[in-house]
C-alpha cells in the first residue's frame, strides 16, 4: 500500500497559467534545426541572434506561442564541447500516429532510435525514443 502525503493548497490560483516552453542548450544550431524542423516537421516560428551576449534563440514547435507549447533552442556561440544532460533531465514527448511508420522514415532520415517502437514493457502504450542531435531523448507515443 502507498501512502501519500495530503497535497498542499497551490500558493497561487494558476487559472490562467500556461506551459510557453522548453529550453534545450544546443551544440550546433543548424544541425538541431535540421532535426526539429527538417525530420520532425516542426516549424521554425522564430530565432533571433543576441551579439551583446554571443547567443542565439531558435524556437520551434507545431503551432504559434499563443496556444501551443514550442522548445526554445539555445545556441551559446562559444560553446565548444557539447552539454552534458545530466540524470535529472528524462525526455520530451510527441504523439504520433502510426509509431512503426514514423519510425522506419526517421530512421531512413539518420535519427538515432535507441528503442524501437514497441509496446510498453508492463503494459500500455506503443511507444519509442528518438535523439535529437545532442542526445536529448524524445519519446513518441503513438496517438490514433
Amino acid at each position: 500500500m502507498n501512502e501519500t502525503a495530503p497535497i498542499a493548497k497551490p500558493a497561487v490560483q494558476a487559472g490562467r497559467f500556461q506551459m510557453l516552453h522548453t529550453m534545450l542548450r544546443v551544440l550546433d544550431l543548424e544541425k538541431s534545426l535540421d532535426f526539429y524542423v527538417g525530420k520532425l516537421g516542426m516549424t521554425l516560428l522564430r530565432k533571433t541572434d543576441y551579439p551583446s551576449g554571443e547567443f542565439t534563440l531558435a524556437f520551434v514547435g507545431y503551432g504559434d506561442e499563443k496556444t501551443n507549447t514550442v522548445i526554445e533552442l539555445t545556441h551559446n556561440w562559444g560553446q565548444k564541447e557539447p552539454y552534458t544532460i545530466g540524470s535529472g533531465f528524462g525526455h520530451l514527448a510527441l504523439g504520433v500516429p502510426d509509431i512503426y511508420g514514423v519510425c522506419k522514415v526517421l530512421e531512413e532520415a539518420g535519427v538515432k532510435i535507441p528503442r524501437p517502437p514497441g509496446p510498453m514493457k508492463h503494459g500500455g502504450s506503443v511507444i519509442a525514443f528518438i535523439e535529437d542531435p545532442d542526445g536529448y531523448k524524445i519519446e513518441l507515443i503513438e496517438r490514433k
